[in-house]
């Protein structure tokens, strides 16, 4: 017993002596001899921090963090108000004090909704795709795979509405644009008649009397009156279809009668292929040259050529819409030179051109046809002259009359069928022309060697996927082509002198003007 009670004995002196020692120590040694303890809270939310010894006063190091408020004698509401770290100090009743690190987080409530609705708009526009979503901040990043480009962009457009989006997603390399093939019939008949018939008199002396009779419908001959002693001499410029002179009599007529029937038929069919959404166009023809004036009048300026296209041509515009069908803009046309409508200055003459053209918009399923244009024009014209009194007189009056009947009669049809087409299988036999007869000279057709003379090529490797930016760089070069059609440079041949300016011809195709 005597034992244990010094033993707890000198265990009690050394206790007694540390807190003889602390009171002596100043103020600054007592606070670095205590280590601050965390507060951890959200903000929002408050935390009540509890004293053992009665509150005198309390102090926040940055009062923008959080706010702290006595509630009671030994009680403390700690409240967060932004993110953060800051301090908390606590006067207690007899000079100690208490030291708190105060970490003030974000409330995350509000974001982690904001992400859940993301994930599942994600999962619902974009099932079965591998799309993830993550948050940093107020910065969205997409990652994943995407099965084509409207649903990368789709992703990104949902995922803005929870903050700025980083676009990580790959791709799956798109199948080959669906081609389309438009097959245009031209169907066009123009069928023309014209009857004539007239009769002109003419005297040489007859009852003494020279002159001729005519209805003036049909060109008559022309009499010269005797001179001296010089006879009467008669010119014909046109003899029409009859000529009769009886010298006995000094008598003679021309007679017109003539009947002319017409018949021109043209039969096309263009075949064009183009890529969905890809104008083509397609021209089988040629071009004629006319001169135009460029600058000053009054026989002062520059005179350039120009060429107007004439021909067979097809321009047309493909869609292919969600419903699958095919929305075509499509404009044939069938055009030819035509010389009775043309104009001849200097020697020099410019046609005229004949068109049947149509421009519209039809939306077809594949395979099916549209006439698209209908034409049937029909015209009579009659023409009648005859010389009064004489033209009246029964039975011999139809010798003092002139007619002429013209008939025409014109038909067109357009007929347009558009298909979904697919290239020819490698290996399978290419279509060829037929040739009645056999050409001249080898066969073989110079061509680049294969493979068995150069060896085989690398082709570039195959992927599933690729990122989204390769992917519309791509597709920003593909819809960056065009076709740079070559300058063609022409004159006026040989040493002919340029003819004097004349308008020039309303055109429908493409004009290129060149300078002699």
């Amino acid at each position: 017993m005597r034992l244990s009670q010094r033993i707890r004995g000198r265990a009690k002196a050394p206790t007694l002596l540390a807190v003889a020692l602390m009171a002596l120590l100043p103020c600054g040694a007592q606070q670095s001899a205590q280590s601050p303890r965390e507060l951890i809270l959200t903000v929002g939310k408050s935390l009540v921090v509890n004293s053992a010894a009665t509150i005198e006063r309390v102090a926040v190091g940055y009062g923008d963090l959080a706010e702290a408020r006595v509630v009671g004698p030994k009680e403390i509401l700690l409240d967060g108000k932004a993110p953060g770290e800051t301090s908390l100090i606590i006067w207690q009743v007899g000079g100690n004090k208490l030291f708190f690190d105060v970490v003030v987080r974000p409330n995350t409530t509000a974001l982690r909704n904001k992400i859940d609705v993301l994930h599942k708009q994600l999962q619902e526009q974009l099932p079965g795709q591998s799309v993830v979503a993550t948050v940093e901040g107020d910065t969205v990043f997409l990652t994943g795979r995407a099965k084509d480009l409207m649903s990368s962009e789709r992703a990104a457009a949902i995922a803005a509405t929870a903050g700025k989006v980083v676009n990580l997603l790959y791709v799956d390399v798109p199948d080959v644009e669906t081609q389309i093939l438009l097959k245009v019939q031209f169907a066009t008949v123009d069928r023309n008649s014209s009857t004539e018939l007239g009769l002109n008199l003419i005297s040489t002396g007859a009852t003494n009397t020279i002159g001729r009779v005519t209805t003036g419908q049909f060109q008559p001959p022309t009499i010269t009156a005797p001179s001296g002693a010089s006879p009467v001499t008669v010119a014909l410029s046109d003899a029409l279809n009859f000529f009769l002179f009886r010298s006995d009599l000094n008598l003679g007529a021309t007679i017109r009668a003539l009947t002319t029937k017409g018949l021109v038929e043209i039969l096309a069919e263009p075949d064009v292929l183009a890529i969905n959404g890809k104008p083509a166009s397609f021209l089988a023809g040629g071009e004629f040259p006319y001169p135009i004036l460029q600058g000053g009048g009054g026989g002062i300026g520059t005179v350039t050529v120009a060429f107007r296209e004439y021909g067979i041509r097809l321009n047309f515009l493909p869609v292919i819409t969600p419903r699958g069908t095919i929305r075509l803009d499509v404009a044939p046309e069938v055009s030819a030179l035509d010389t009775t409508a043309g104009l001849t200055i200097q020697g020099f003459t410019i046609p005229g051109i004949t068109s049947r053209k149509v421009s519209t918009e039809i939306e077809l399923k594949s395979g099916q046809s549209f006439a698209i244009s209908g034409l049937l024009d029909r015209r009579l014209t009659e023409t009648m002259q005859r010389i009064p009194v004489l033209s009246s007189v029964p039975v011999l009056g139809n010798l003092f009359k002139s007619k002429s009947y013209q008939k025409q009669n014109t038909e067109l049809l357009v007929i347009v069928t558009p298909e979904i087409v697919r290239p020819i299988p490698e290996g399978q036999p290419l279509p060829a022309l037929e040739r009645p007869l056999p050409l001249w000279g080898p066969t073989q057709v110079p061509r680049t060697p294969g493979i068995g003379t150069t060896g085989t090529a690398s082709e570039p490797p195959s992927t599933a996927t690729i990122p989204v930016e390769k992917l519309l760089e791509s597709l920003k070069i593909q819809n960056s082509m065009t076709i740079q059609k070559p300058v063609e440079v022409s004159g006026w041949p040989g040493s002919a002198p340029i003819p004097s300016p004349v308008a020039a011809p309303p055109a429908t195709g493409p004009i290129k003007q060149q300078q002699p």
